[in-house]
């Protein structure tokens, strides 16, 4: 049996409206895309169909090219969105997880989340003072292609999609760097009185790592309006979190452009975080702390989500105009905003929690990168934005890392190595903290970065965990009442 039977026999055992009947029209569009001859054999149907693809010229042999032909083909295995949409929110009326569980294995199925690279991603964690902190290596998307890079210079831009987040990627073939998304899917819900849009991330960060994305392609803002529907989101699908990135350059996520949150199921570092005091807030019903962490973090906590929302706005607002210079916190220079929060909103204890996380971009001539941002001496390690994720304890560390301390290993057992030169000073720490054998190298230097990871999240707290640090903090809780 030829790969192209093969993959029509896929099709129509699929989740899908195609039938037997089908048959023929299905080879013939499956060789429309392939070619109707030279086809090739693999234990993988899909890398076949390439394979095949690439030897009748269909498609050059480049990773842009491979990939739109995947979702291509992907595609058919596929329910079309209204389908897809229908099923979702029939399963929703029994319950919600059996209407997630739906849309995230068909997700998977599809290939639209990209399961096998995920796999390729390393993950460990690591104990300290704020708990055990969760360190990944994102091995998962794939290098950029230096010649695609080129030739999407050279190429007339449309502006459509307007980004990677707007509903119009729904189906949307892909061109040279821009993703195809032929087989991607959004399950449309009404939030705060607008059409919004449910999705996964092709290349998730945790399990069931959600995006909720406002059908409207506007700049991210925190406000009132967040709040409320961080709370809706969850009461909608009460087992995910939610969260947004901050709304500011430094310490926001790498999507300013478009208004969206991020949720999933996973239990994160902060979350199991402790309250370290509790403090009085002029709201009713609404139990506040400050949690142990090591970035300046305000837990709320209440039955009642109207007053949640009113908590979490005293909070906003007060801090939005907050300064303190005997700390380096100061909310505007000139008309220039530096403040902002990081929320996160989660059930627990059958109550609604929402943790609302302050940020500040200041940048000074000490710390150009940001006074709250990774220092130089931890950039090794991390030098990009702390967002959202990163906030709650989960470390994306890029893919360099996984040779470079390899390297960094080779160096601290005195062997032969190729240690990139802004490693050295940290490993020569190392070497005079530890004595290094082949059997505790690696425990160690997996134990360290997390332990720098702890640092970079230090380095973004406003209010730093020491007596003049905190007595800052007490300070600006009075500032609520």
């Amino acid at each position: 049996m030829s790969c192209v039977d093969q993959f029509v026999d896929r099709i129509i055992n699929a989740d899908n409206d195609y039938q037997e009947l089908d048959r023929i029209y299905l080879y013939n569009r499956i060789c429309a895309l392939v070619g109707d001859d030279n086809h090739q054999e693999n234990d993988d149907v899909k890398t076949a169909l390439i394979a095949t693809a690439i030897k009748n010229h269909k498609i050059s042999d480049d990773q842009t090219s491979k990939e739109i032909l995947n979702d291509q083909l992907m595609d058919f295995i596929t329910p079309l969105p209204s389908k897809v949409n229908q099923t979702f929110w029939n399963l929703y009326q029994n319950s919600p997880e059996k209407a997630t569980d739906y849309f995230y294995h068909m997700s998977q199925d599809n290939d639209y989340i990209k399961v096998k690279a995920i796999a390729k991603n390393i993950s460990y964690q690591v104990a300290t003072d704020y708990g055990n902190l969760e360190i990944t290596i994102n091995l998962s998307k794939p290098e950029k292609d230096p010649k695609a890079i080129a030739a999407a210079g050279k190429q007339k831009q449309t502006g459509y999609p307007k980004c990677q987040l707007c509903l119009q990627n729904e189906g949307y073939l892909g061109r040279l760097g821009y993703p195809a998304r032929s087989n991607h899917r959004v399950i449309r819900f009404t939030l705060g009185g607008q059409t919004w849009g449910f999705q996964y991330s092709p290349y998730a960060y945790f399990q069931e790592h959600a995006i909720f994305l406002n059908q409207v392609h506007q700049p991210m803002v925190i406000n009132q309006h967040t709040f409320n529907n961080l709370l809706e989101i969850i009461r909608i699908f009460p087992q995910y979190f939610v969260g947004s990135n901050a709304d500011l350059p430094i310490v926001g996520g790498s999507m300013l452009s478009h208004d969206h949150y991020q949720g999933g199921r996973h239990d994160f570092p902060m979350m199991k975080a402790p309250i370290d005091r509790e403090i009085d807030l002029p709201i009713d019903h609404v139990k506040a702390g400050i949690v142990k962490w090591p970035l300046s973090t305000i837990r709320l906590t209440s039955s009642d989500p109207e007053e949640l929302v009113k908590a979490a706005t005293l909070v906003h607002e007060n801090w939005m105009n907050y300064s303190d210079e005997s700390v380096s916190i100061q909310a505007y220079t000139d008309e220039t905003r530096h403040h902002t929060v990081t929320p996160i909103a989660y059930h627990q204890n059958n109550q609604y929690v929402m943790d609302i996380v302050l940020r500040d971009n200041q940048t000074s001539e000490k710390y150009p990168d940001g006074i709250f941002h990774p220092h130089q001496d931890v950039q090794h390690i991390k030098k990009e934005n702390i967002g959202l994720i990163e906030v709650m304890g989960r470390a994306i560390l890029p893919a360099r890392l996984k040779s470079e301390l390899v390297e960094v290993e080779r160096y601290l057992l005195d062997q032969p190595n190729k240690i990139a030169a802004y490693h050295k000073t940290w490993a020569d720490q190392l070497k005079n903290k530890y004595k290094f054998n082949d059997g505790n190298v690696t425990d160690i230097v997996e134990k360290e970065t997390g332990l720098v990871f702890a640092r970079v999240l230090e380095d973004a707290g406003v209010f730093k965990w020491n007596d003049q640090g905190q007595r800052a903090f007490d300070k600006f809780i009075e500032s609520l009442a």
